[in-house]
C-alpha cells in the first residue's frame, strides 16, 4: 500500500472516529438537557412538606351551574381536558384574594410552557350578591386576561365550595360585610375531578415544583 493510500485511510479513520465522538456528546447532551427540562416527580411526602396535598384517589363531585366571566353557563365539563387551578375569593377582598391572585400569575408565567398551556387559573366568588359576571371579568383580567372568573347562585356556589373543602362566612361589618374564608388553591384534573390542594403561605418555586410533579405524575 502506497503512502498516499496510507494517509487516505489514516484520514478516513479520524473523520470516522470524530464523527462518532460528535454523535456521542450530542446525546449525552441531549438526554442531560432533556432530564434537565422533565419535571422531578416527587413523593407524596416530599409534595405534603412543600404544601401540596394529593388524593390518593381523586374525588367526584356533583355537577353545578354557574356563570362565568361573560356571563356563560359554567359547569363541571368546562373543567375537562385541562389543569384547573381554583380561588374562591372576592373581590372586595383587601388582603389575601389580591395576594393569591398574584402569587398565580406569576405561577402561570413561571410555569413551562407546554404545562401553562394546559392549565388555567379560576376565581371563584364566594360573594354572588356584589361579583357580578363584568365586575369579575374586569377583575380576573387585571392578573392574566386568560384567568376565568365564576359567579352565579349562592347556593351552587355554596355547595360546589363544600364538595372541595372550601369553608367560608359571611362576615358583618356595620352597615357592611366581608367574607371570611380558607385560603387553599384547589386543583382540579383533567378528567374534572377533585385532585388535591396546596395550602398557603405560596412560594413561587415551591408552587412550580409541586405543580409541575403532579401534572407529570398525572395518568389521564
Amino acid at each position: 500500500m502506497s503512502h498516499s493510500s496510507e494517509a487516505q485511510q489514516t484520514r478516513k479513520g479520524i473523520r470516522r472516529t470524530v464523527f462518532f465522538c460528535v454523535v456521542f456528546m450530542t446525546l449525552a447532551i441531549a438526554l442531560v438537557v432533556n432530564k434537565l427540562l422533565t419535571p422531578r416527580v416527587m413523593t407524596q411526602e416530599e409534595l405534603r412538606l412543600n404544601g401540596a396535598i394529593v388524593f390518593d384517589k381523586p374525588r367526584r363531585f356533583d355537577d353545578f351551574e354557574l356563570l362565568d366571566q361573560n356571563g356563560q353557563p359554567f359547569t363541571r365539563e368546562d373543567f375537562k381536558g385541562h389543569w384547573s387551578l381554583l380561588f374562591f375569593g372576592f373581590t372586595h377582598c383587601p388582603d389575601i384574594c389580591p395576594t393569591t391572585m398574584a402569587d398565580l400569575a406569576r405561577l402561570h408565567q413561571a410555569l413551562p410552557d407546554t404545562i401553562a398551556k394546559e392549565t388555567e387559573v379560576m376565581l371563584v366568588s364566594l360573594d354572588p350578591a356584589r361579583d357580578t359576571p363584568e365586575l369579575l371579568n374586569d377583575y380576573v383580567s387585571y392578573f392574566n386576561p386568560d384567568f376565568t372568573g365564576v359567579t352565579g347562585d349562592f347556593l351552587a356556589i355554596r355547595r360546589f365550595a363544600n364538595q372541595v373543602n372550601v369553608a367560608f362566612t359571611k362576615v358583618t361589618q356595620g352597615d357592611d360585610y366581608t367574607v371570611d374564608h380558607s385560603g387553599n388553591i384547589v386543583i382540579i384534573n383533567p378528567r374534572g375531578d377533585y385532585h388535591g390542594f396546596f395550602k398557603p403561605p405560596f412560594e413561587l418555586a415551591r408552587l412550580k415544583t409541586t405543580f409541575s410533579s403532579i401534572h407529570e405524575s398525572f395518568d389521564g
